[in-house]
This record gives structure tokens, C-alpha cells and sequence, in this order.
């Protein structure tokens, strides 16, 4: 994978209560890098500071300390407006929800993100209708969110975070709203997006049969790194054996 650092935490707390007593460290002393084409995932049990993690990424949290850079701009140091900017450009989220529109068909939740960066409408439709059909919904494209399945709102999901050309995709439990066969799917798209056009993905999940698509792995506890695995998909591949 390219040398080229896409994600940089350095000492990064997030504390939650302003009083001592009832102060709680979600996050504690993280550091962590993120190069252009890796697949990392992030595990951990509940309450060990996976999502405060995955926020604070995302540019949706602040941390309490420390330092967080994307594409080289430290984002903790921002204002909100430059905050959502950032977000906006560099960050494509896939959530276990799908949040998407009801309202809007799939091709207009996927080209929805473009309005927001001065494209025109026909640039939008047919950077959105690509995506779709890059994530096998070419034939759906009309189809409101009602009228597709879980796995099929996901995908849409992933065309969504997409359009943009993000410098890194967030999935945060993408398949948890799936069936085991649907979600198997959805991962063999995260790692084709990886493996053919080299995306950049962090991926938080607590099932270990997704984590394993991910080449590295980060595990948390108590909100500190415990473990830094580089070689974990080779591993678990040889554990199936």
C-alpha cells in the first residue's frame, strides 16, 4: 500500500463530564496512523471507546487533547464550519442504519452529497448512476429506499459515501442490520473497493467474521490501544484453515 498517510492521531484523549468526580476517559493516550489503501478494522467490547473513536475520526467529535489529522490538516484545531467542510470532502460514511432519505430515490441519495460542492445536476446523475452500478444496483436506481432490501439500502449507503472520493470511508457496524449471507456481501464490496481501487476504509464492528476482511486490526479496551495487529487478516485466514 502507498506510504502516504491518510489518518494521523497523536495522544488523543476524549474525556466526557467537566467535573472530576464524574469525569469519564472514553479514549486514553491513542495513536494511530492510517495510510492511503489500508483496510483497518477497529474491535473491542462494549463501552471501550470504539464509536467515540470512529466520531471523533468523522470530525463529529472534538477530542479533549491530542492531535487528529486528515490528509495532513490537523482537524482539532478547526472551527465547526471548517469542521463540516472537512467532513463534507474527506470523510464517506456508511452507518448500520443506512440514514438514508426516504423520500429521495437511490439515485438521488447518491448524488445528494454533490449538491453541497457546486456540481451540476447532470455531472451529479451520472457520477451517482456509475456508483450504482458499481455496486450492482444499476437496475434499481429509481427505487426509493422502501422499495429495496437491508442489503440493498447498503449498498446504496456505500455509493453514497463514495461520490465524493473521500480520503477515507467510515463504516461503523455496516453490517449489522443484515442477515449473515447479505452481510458477507456487503464486505466482499468493501474489500474489492480496497483491493481494486485501493480505498482507504476503517471499519468498526464487534463481529469477528467482518473484522477478518480487514488486513489490520485495532483493538481497543477501556479506551487504550491494546493490541496493533498488521498481519491480522493473513491470521485469521490461516485460523479458518
Amino acid at each position: 500500500m502507498s506510504s502516504k498517510t491518510v489518518l494521523g492521531l497523536e495522544d488523543v484523549w476524549k474525556i466526557y463530564g467537566e467535573k472530576e468526580a464524574v469525569q469519564v476517559e472514553a479514549l486514553k493516550d491513542v495513536d494511530l496512523n492510517v495510510h492511503q489503501g489500508d483496510f483497518t478494522s477497529i474491535t473491542g467490547p462494549s463501552g471501550s471507546g470504539k464509536s467515540t473513536l470512529m466520531h471523533i475520526i468523522g470530525c463529529l467529535l472534538r477530542p479533549t487533547r491530542g492531535t487528529v489529522k486528515i490528509d495532513g490538516v490537523d482537524i482539532s484545531t478547526l472551527t465547526e464550519s471548517e469542521l463540516a467542510s472537512i467532513r463534507g470532502q474527506k470523510v464517506g460514511f456508511v452507518f448500520q442504519q443506512f440514514n438514508l432519505m426516504s423520500k429521495f430515490t437511490a439515485l438521488e441519495n447518491v448524488a445528494l452529497p454533490l449538491t453541497f460542492h457546486d456540481v451540476g445536476r447532470k455531472e451529479r446523475i451520472e457520477k451517482a448512476r456509475k456508483l450504482l452500478e458499481r455496486v450492482g444496483l444499476g437496475d434499481r436506481v429509481d427505487h426509493y429506499p422502501t422499495e429495496l432490501s437491508g442489503g440493498q439500502r447498503q449498498r446504496v449507503a456505500i455509493a453514497r459515501a463514495l461520490v465524493v472520493d473521500p480520503s477515507v470511508i467510515l463504516a461503523d457496524e455496516p453490517t449489522g442490520n443484515l442477515d449473515t449471507e447479505t452481510g458477507q456481501e456487503i464486505m466482499e464490496i468493501f474489500e474489492e473497493l480496497n483491493e481494486d481501487e485501493e480505498r482507504t476504509l476503517l471499519l468498526v464492528t464487534h463481529e469477528p467474521h467482518i473484522a477478518r476482511f480487514a488486513d489490520i486490526n485495532v483493538h481497543l479496551v477501556d479506551g487504550e490501544i491494546v493490541t496493533y495487529d498488521k498481519s491480522f487478516k493473513d491470521e485469521m485466514e490461516r485460523v479458518k484453515k
